[in-house]
């Protein structure tokens, strides 16, 4: 026998299992390997269990018995001693077949979602263990027993069937309809993705493991996801929360985006999750629920940074790092009288290229380009555009800063994301 032999779990599902003499003892239908990543001592699971059939009866054998040979381009599943394994295995280790083959996982390098057509095994002289996920055509297509003339066939043509794996390790798996898997590392590796690729990949799963997945996040990080999401799957994951947790993730996000939800959701629940929000966030929400769709102060991004003319440059940088605003709270920074009334703007680029101790009045546009709460939202993409703006200023009819629109909503607007070309 060779130092290592590797084979795809494929290969040997439904092939024919022999004892030391040669007899015919089943046929292989699942192995077993570790569940918990703990355990690894090779940093891959271990092949713990085999699940043989014979005629109507399945039974496990310990697979520390087995060897996989290669003849002739063919396995064959050899058994030196029958030898039951334990119940705690039975019961607690992973089935390679039941649950990780054709299963969604989440491929962390690539942030996507993708199926498992094959696992990769190796047996060398102390075990065999599962090392990679095989998430290309070429898998598929072993699958079904045709890889090899189909090989051939397009080699004829210079070209080559895809082949691409995924380490154990580098899986983070996330279809919970079996025995709630995790393979290889922590869920929490989840954390480390870009909230609008978690976004994307709980928009391609189902209702329970969309949830199960959001579930598993940090509520920092489930406040920027569910900001991201669609706004189906935003309500999809809404009703899987209850009403407390549903009103802390809120919370924590924009009014805007927040309004943008309620206006799908059912009045009744509009209002258990406002009676349940943060005073402050509930009256802002509640404000922009009251513009009609069709005005651009239903979409307008409440969270905006106003300073007196007569501020210092030092004095409105030390507020900045204070607050600690969002990236696009910084789009344009307005000047208001004690009224709140709308003055002038600056750019943060203002901030930055002047001395610290000029002062606001200095540096600020005065009448700027600005919309009305209840203004028509057809017109706000030609003002971006003709005004070269990140953001535009919204007042009342007393001209009192309500907020403002930014470029991302005109983004979403070009994408069918949103109204603003209705």
């Amino acid at each position: 026998m060779a130092s290592f032999t590797t084979f795809y779990l494929s290969r040997i599902i439904d092939t024919k299992a022999f004892d030391a003499h040669g007899n015919c003892i089943g046929v292989v239908k699942d192995l077993l390997v570790d569940f918990d990543s703990s355990s690894y001592t090779s940093g891959h699971p271990s092949v713990n269990g085999i699940k043989i059939k014979q005629k109507k009866r399945t039974f496990f054998l310990a697979f520390r018995h087995f060897r996989i040979e290669k003849s002739a381009g063919k396995l064959k599943v050899v058994c030196d001693k029958l030898d039951e394994l334990s119940a705690e295995h039975i019961e607690s280790d992973l089935y390679l077949v039941d649950s990780v083959l054709d299963k969604q996982i989440v491929d962390l390098n690539g942030r996507k979602l993708v199926r498992v057509n094959d696992v990769r095994l190796v047996s060398i002289v102390n075990g065999t263990y599962a090392v990679a996920v095989d998430i290309g055509i070429e898998g598929l297509l072993r699958r079904v027993g045709i890889a090899r003339p189909i090989k051939s066939l397009v080699s004829m043509f210079g070209a080559s069937l895809s082949s691409k794996f995924i380490l154990w390790e580098d899986v983070a798996a996330i279809d919970f309809s079996n025995l709630n898997i995790k393979l290889s590392k922590s869920h929490s590796r989840l954390q480390t993705l870009h909230p609008s690729d978690l976004a994307d990949i709980i928009e391609d799963l189902g209702r329970k493991a969309s949830a199960e997945v959001f579930s598993s996040l940090d509520e920092e990080k489930a406040a920027d996801v569910l900001e991201e999401l669609e706004i189906d799957a935003q309500v999809r994951i809404l009703e899987s929360l209850s009403i407390e947790k549903a009103a802390d993730l809120l919370d924590k996000m924009p009014a805007d985006e927040v309004a943008d939800i309620f206006d799908a959701l059912e009045d009744d629940k509009v209002e258990l999750l406002l009676n349940e929000m943060g005073e402050d966030t509930s009256q802002e929400v509640r404000e922009l629920l009251y513009y009609p769709d069709d005005s651009v102060g239903s979409i307008m991004s409440t969270e905006v940074l106003s300073f007196n003319e007569n501020a210092t440059i030092g004095e409105v940088l030390a507020d900045l790092r204070e607050k600690r605003p969002e990236a696009e709270a910084l789009y344009n920074l307005f000047v208001t009288d004690q009224a709140e009334v709308l003055i002038a703007t600056f750019s943060l680029r203002d901030l930055v290229i002047h001395p610290v101790e000029m002062k606001v009045s200095q540096i600020m546009q005065p009448a700027p380009v600005h919309l009305s709460d209840y203004q028509g939202i057809t017109e706000i993409a030609e003002i971006v555009s003709k005004y070269n703006l990140l953001a535009i200023p919204v007042v009342d009819r007393h001209n009192v800063l309500q907020g403002m629109v930014v470029i991302d909503d005109v983004i979403d607007d070009l994408m069918g994301k949103r109204r603003t070309n209705k």
